[in-house]
């Protein structure tokens, strides 16, 4: 699908235009690909048994799409839920950046960033891809959480639902940029051997990022568990280690598996 002759892809709102579901959606449409949508279907894992099965992807580039969410920004938490409940993935994930653009913005009010956080946690079935996850859960979720108790995540870190367990850990984010390290390397514990790959590389990730605030931090947590986690988690958690720290603790690793 290409846009209609005469019609351009990049018009802006009308002033004063509420931002609506549809109007996104009919801006979404004239920006299809298929050779993108082919790039989709190559990247992320929709067939059966995947972590994706059944995601449709249309086909419209991730930055097409957040340019579209920044002149949607203002849209409301109605429309944005109208936007999650589309089976097409940009759709969603079009969704979740404007809730995390909205979150970030200085004049959005307290209750507004509430019920932003409420609709994420409450729609979290729409939430389901890696994707979407790391677009909002920092932002959206841990923002939320900055000045209060983060018993969520921990709530969500026991979920029974990966993508519940990955904003877990990905929603530290926010705590990281303020220096606060403590609830990455915790949640990170618990989901330290979690049965799915995309929780080994969001352990990992994360743990490697609260390292570059705190070193010692870092190299406490891998002298415990580099020899038993994941291999997946492991390397991407050394990642920005100097060469020998690298092989030495790839080498606990291999002490104990060679998995």
């Amino acid at each position: 699908m290409t846009p209609q002759p005469g019609k351009s892809a990049k018009a802006a709102l009308a002033p004063g235009t509420e931002p609506t579901a549809v109007e996104f959606l009919a801006r979404l449409h004239a920006r299809q690909s298929d050779v993108e949508q082919a790039k989709y279907q190559r990247y992320f894992k929709t067939g059966e048994g995947d972590y994706g099965e059944g995601d449709f992807f249309m086909g419209v580039r991730m930055g097409e799409v957040f340019t579209l969410a920044k002149e949607f920004a203002a849209m409301p938490p109605a429309e944005i839920e109208k936007l999650l409940e589309e089976d097409i993935h940009e759709a969603r994930a079009g969704a979740v950046k404007i809730m995390a653009l909205q979150t970030q913005k200085k004049k959005t009010t307290e209750e507004r960033r509430k019920e932003l956080y409420e609709l994420y946690l409450r729609r979290h079935d729409r939430i389901n891809n890696w994707d979407l996850v790391d677009l909002g859960a920092g932002r959206v979720v841990g923002g939320w959480l900055m000045d209060k108790s983060r018993d969520p995540l921990y709530d969500l870190a026991r979920s029974e639902n990966m993508w519940e367990r990955r904003t877990a850990i990905v929603a530290t984010s926010a705590f990281i940029r303020e220096g606060q390290l403590d609830d990455t390397f915790a949640i990170a514990g618990i989901l330290l051997h979690d049965k799915e790959d995309l929780l080994h590389k969001a352990v990992g990730g994360w743990v490697r990022d609260a390292g570059r605030s705190s070193r010692e931090r870092l190299l406490a947590f891998l002298d415990e568990h580099a020899a038993t986690m994941p291999r997946t988690a492991l390397r991407y958690a050394i990642e920005h280690l100097g060469k020998e720290q690298r092989a030495y603790y790839l080498t606990l690793k291999d002490s104990v598996s060679p998995n």
